[in-house]
């Protein structure tokens, strides 16, 4: 410690000494500073990491969603419970109702007549004479059933000669198999759709009696999904002819064979929807399966796909673009995200008013939904095009104001990096202004994967691909799917392969259910 006797006399030393200690306090502070960054970086870090985990990530999300359904539902149950019973005779308290809608004419009628207890007049004996009649409706459910459907084929002969005829035995879908479509279809989409394992259906089966073993609904899904192979590539050959594709992947757990744990694959998405734009091209999704997520697999996937490919940023579409064969088109969504982020773990002025100025090319945005190419690019260079030169010049002055470790500095970098690709969707009317399309088509892969834990190969992970394909597109097209892959399954093993593009969902006609 430095006393008023142990500094130095001689004026040059204690200027030397005196630069010593500025050197060294500058030192500290930028020691001091850096700490700071990081620890600021940390928290920050940590709290996107918490909200992943615990609030915003969309697994999460919508289990806090189902919760707050879950609560709800409690308690519009309890106060039905302990509404008081009005006696007989008088009204009831008055409570709020759902509005009743009237009940769907589609479904099957039984009708129930109910005739007064007493056959004639108490009174006179005389006869009634109806007057009219009052007609009120319940809703029903009656269980699912399993049915045996018995092929019987008589057999003739000729009363003159020895000539013996009978028709031919029905195709099944799955040879020597005793599956129905109807039933292949349920399986299907139980598993892929409403994400119930192999083993649940089977417990489920046995509760109606019925004992099917999950080897066997296994044996039925590896079966089905090579008999909707030609169906699944026409499917393919659809979406990647489009000029215009949203792409995306997510991971999967798949069981690693002999090595107790699971590894990680990629089903990869490419969505063709330009409804949007208001084009009436038939909209629909084909999802591909990969063992990891190296950059060739898109690169395989769209070798002969030329056009605007609307993605994130992964590096792996990188080589695409640098043909010049197809343009990359960015995602605000992603943007967005990121201020987003920053803004809830620690609010700001920069991150409010990045946030601001985004909500704003979004809300010109839902007002040219569903126009032509033509009228939304000219709103967008109307409109959007000189918001988005103001918040650029607004993004680069941030950059002086703020560290260059810091968090904020990093969203705004991870856009000014992209901004090419960002203002592409003002350009070209046919673009969108963000990649939630195939986002919505990975959220099935989120459920399913929340559930089965795993898939058990390679082998079912293209499996998985070419179901979900179908069930996707049945959706876009707004099929239920199980009806369509019931109508496909009952007549695809006898399809023509060279016309099996007519059982696409779009081409397709389906009736309301039978009862």
């Amino acid at each position: 410690m430095l006393t008023a006797t142990s500094l130095p006399n001689d004026i040059d030393a204690l200027k030397a000494l005196v630069w010593s200690m500025t050197e060294t306090v500058q030192k500290l502070e930028a020691t001091v500073a850096s700490c700071t960054h990081e620890i600021e970086r940390l928290k920050l870090l940590i709290a996107t990491l918490q909200r992943m985990l615990f609030g915003r990530h969309s697994e999460k999300l919508g289990r806090q969603i189902e919760q707050l359904q879950l609560e709800l539902e409690e308690l519009q149950t309890a106060e039905a419970e302990q509404a008081p019973v009005a006696p007989s005779g008088t009204e009831a308290p008055a409570r709020r109702h759902p509005v009743r809608r009237p009940l769907p004419d589609h479904l099957p009628r039984d009708t129930q007549t109910h005739q007064p207890a007493e056959p004639a007049c108490p009174d006179c004996g005389g006869v009634w004479r109806q007057l009219g009649e009052d007609v009120s409706e319940v809703l029903e459910y009656v269980p699912a059933r399993f049915r045996v459907i018995r092929h019987v084929r008589p057999k003739y002969t000729c009363s003159c000669c020895d000539r013996m005829v009978q028709a031919p035995a029905p195709s099944r879908p799955l040879a020597r198999s005793f599956a129905g479509p109807g039933l292949l279809a349920h399986v299907l989409v139980a598993k892929f759709c409403d994400h119930l394992p192999l083993y649940r259906q089977s417990q489920i089966y046995a509760r109606e009696g019925v004992e099917l073993d999950d080897s066997t609904l296994a044996d039925w899904v590896g079966g089905s999904s090579r008999l909707l192979r030609p169906l699944v590539d026409a499917l393919r050959q659809h979406v990647l002819s489009a000029d215009k594709l949203h792409a995306d992947d997510t991971p999967v757990p798949v069981l690693a064979p002999g090595k107790g744990h699971t590894k990680s694959g990629r089903l990869w998405t490419y969505v063709r929807d330009d409804r949007p734009a208001a084009d009436e091209t038939p909209p629909a999704v084909w999802f591909s399966y990969s063992p990891d997520r190296k950059g060739e697999h898109p690169q395989t996937h769209l070798k002969d796909f030329t056009g605007i490919l609307q993605a994130d940023g992964y590096a792996g579409f990188g080589q695409l673009y640098e043909t010049g064969r197809i343009r990359e088109a960015a995602c605000w969504a992603h943007v967005r995200g990121k201020f987003y982020d920053l803004h809830v773990a620690r609010p700001s002025v920069v991150t409010q008013t990045a946030l601001e100025q985004i909500a704003a090319l979004y809300a010109i945005e839902a007002a040219i939904r569903g126009s032509p190419p033509a009228e939304r690019r000219a709103v967008r260079q109307a409109r959007s095009r000189p918001r988005l030169l103001e918040f650029h010049r607004w993004l680069n002055d941030q950059l002086g104001k703020l560290s260059r470790k810091s968090e904020t500095t990093a969203a705004i970098q991870y856009a000014l990096n992209r901004w090419e690709a960002l203002v592409r969707y003002t350009e070209d009317g046919r673009i969108e202004i963000d990649n939630n399309a195939a986002e919505r088509a990975l959220r099935g892969v989120a459920l399913g994967r929340k559930n089965f834990l795993f898939l058990g190969s390679d082998a079912g992970g293209e499996r998985a691909a070419a179901i979900y394909s179908l069930i996707g597109s049945a959706k876009l097209n707004g099929l239920d799917p199980e009806a369509y892959l019931r109508h496909v399954l009952g007549v695809i093993a006898d399809y023509p392969v060279n016309q099996v593009a007519d059982l696409l969902p779009w081409n397709l006609k389906l009736d309301a259910p039978a009862s």
